[in-house]
């Protein structure tokens, strides 16, 4: 029975890329064959969940290459490197860049079929991820400015009285305001209202700091309370 996974398989040797979409299409998989890196760059279809199969050692760009540049790309398909004896200096500096396994030509079919399996996981995983992101990012987006940059600065692990003095605000009306949040949010406890912060990327001490201006209040300095 076939599935909607596609394999990209990006090898020089006809040979192997004939195996290899043999042995994939009878497993269920979809199969698209490149014979190299640059053509796989070109022509991919980047909306298409995929993994890629792909040899390390290819006339033009090598596999390494071809992985940088996916990545400089935001191409961001999970990698199987296929490397010939003697290339595992080459299959181990491609599993330090991100790839999810290397096997060595030949290749054992379980093994393979076992790393993408693991290789689809992590798709599933990173999909997964983007979509409660998107969702955070919906929920956020119901609040003012003023409660997002309360529920950031809180996310930051700041005191009331920090936010406070960054605001510009009194710490009564940061209570205020967090206590809003929960409501729009819709959450019981200020932990869910932190989960949902942090997978919106919200809580970066940096940005709070080129925003506003970090510790100040602790400092014993003072601005005008206001809403």
């Amino acid at each position: 029975m076939s599935d909607e996974r596609l394999v990209h398989v990006v090898d020089d040797e006809e040979a192997i890329r004939r195996s290899l979409d043999f042995l994939l299409r009878n497993a269920g998989f979809r199969v698209e064959r490149w014979e190299d890196g640059e053509s796989f760059l070109k022509g991919v279809d980047r909306t298409a969940p995929a993994c890629a199969l792909l040899d390390v050692r290819m006339p033009g760009m090598d596999g390494l290459e071809v992985q940088e540049e996916m990545a400089q790309r935001g191409l961001n398909l999970p990698v199987i490197v296929l490397t010939g004896h003697g290339d595992i200096d080459m299959a181990v500096r491609a599993m330090r860049a991100g790839a999810v396994d290397f096997l060595e030509k030949p290749f054992n079919r379980e093994r393979l079929l076992q790393a993408l399996d693991r290789g689809f996981a992590r798709l599933a995983d990173r999909r997964g991820r983007l979509e409660q992101e998107q969702w955070a990012k919906t929920q956020i987006a119901l609040l003012t400015q003023r409660e997002q940059e309360v529920l950031d600065g809180l996310a930051c692990g700041y005191p009331n009285k920090t936010i406070a003095y960054d605001l510009g605000i009194s710490s009564r009306t940061v209570e205020v305001y967090r206590a809003n949040v929960m409501t729009k949010l819709d959450v019981s406890n200020f932990a869910d209202a932190l989960r949902i912060a942090f997978a919106a990327g919200m809580g970066r001490e940096d940005e709070w700091r080129s925003g506003h201006g970090v510790g100040q209040g602790a400092a014993g300095g003072s601005k005008p309370a206001g809403d």
